[in-house]
């Protein structure tokens, strides 16, 4: 039986602070066999990554995590197992990164107005690639003292309502789902609990993303309880689709977030790393995921 994978990590090729290279040392350190690189719109990571995995022994599994517009949200979906190399999928991540660059701008222009100058350049200085995201500009704002730490900078300045805020204009999710699945990948709903969505919502926004074919839900996540494992663990079983598990790490500056310490999925669920052909893995027959019930058990 595998360890639970990690299949939902960040490097510097997006807004993690590891470059790709030294996220698959830490995640072999601690004991990690199969990880997937999945940064904000971007492949950029991948070949290093993959290069650094194979001289570890890590199974690495190449991904994305795509910037989506649904019902007027930002809604993250996660591209698995994808061919980085595929037209479709690095074309549509292209126009991705365009708009990011755009909101960047725009967002460095209301952190002006509201009296912090500076902050597309100093947004840049953080990101070590060619993606600028709300989080460089969270850590600018720390290091400036606006804020004690990033998730500060987000509650008062960069969620709707508050002064650096700019709504994502992102991709279709029937789109995102498309270029996964043109990449050979499988779709994964990220973090849900993360929405805030009522139970109605929840429905509409999986039974779309389902009909668009999509395949998994994250039901172990870095942003979940153990209650969000069980209820996502449900909506998984209810509606047909596979769970998967993530950490959402973004670097050893979010200790309540490590590699490695991914609890398993309740029991009842079909792990989507489980199914033939995933990345290569040929998990036991006795996984736990393969067994009834829903008791969560730890790695």
């Amino acid at each position: 039986m595998i360890k639970t994978p990690d299949l939902h990590t960040h490097s510097t090729a997006s807004d993690g602070t590891l470059t790709p290279r030294a996220l698959m040392a830490r995640a072999a350190a601690q004991g990690v066999e199969v990880l997937a690189l999945t940064d904000h719109d971007t492949l950029a990571g991948i070949d290093e990554a993959a290069e650094a995995a194979q001289a570890l022994g890590l199974t690495l599994v190449p991904g994305v995590e795509i910037s989506v517009t649904w019902n007027a949200r930002t809604i993250h979906v996660v591209g698995l197992d994808v061919d980085p190399h595929c037209a479709s999928l690095r074309a549509g991540l292209s126009g991705l990164r365009a708009y990011r660059e755009e909101r960047a701008v725009e967002i460095a222009q209301r952190l002006a107005q509201a009296g912090w100058p500076g902050a597309l350049e100093g947004a840049r200085a953080y990101a070590a690639g060619e993606l600028v995201g709300r989080t460089h500009f969270a850590r600018f704002l720390v290091q400036r003292g606006a804020a004690r730490d990033v998730r500060a900078v987000f509650k008062h300045f960069l969620v709707k309502g508050k002064p650096g805020y700019v709504a994502g204009r992102w991709t279709t999710l029937e789109e995102a789902v498309d270029w996964i699945r043109a990449a050979g990948g499988q779709a994964v709903m990220a973090h849900p609990a993360r929405y805030g969505l009522t139970r109605s919502k929840m429905k509409r926004l999986l039974d779309d993303f389902r009909a668009c074919g999509g395949r998994g839900i994250e039901v172990v996540s870095g942003s979940h309880s153990r209650d969000d494992a069980f209820t996502f663990a449900r909506w998984a079983r209810e509606l047909g689709l596979l769970a998967s598990a993530g950490s959402d790490y973004h670097g050893p500056e979010s200790p309540w977030v490590e590699l490695g310490q991914l609890p398993s999925l309740p029991e009842g669920s079909r792990a989507i790393w489980s199914q033939p052909g995933f990345a290569g893995i040929r998990p036991s027959p006795l996984e736990p995921s393969a067994r009834p019930g829903l008791r969560l058990a730890t790695a």
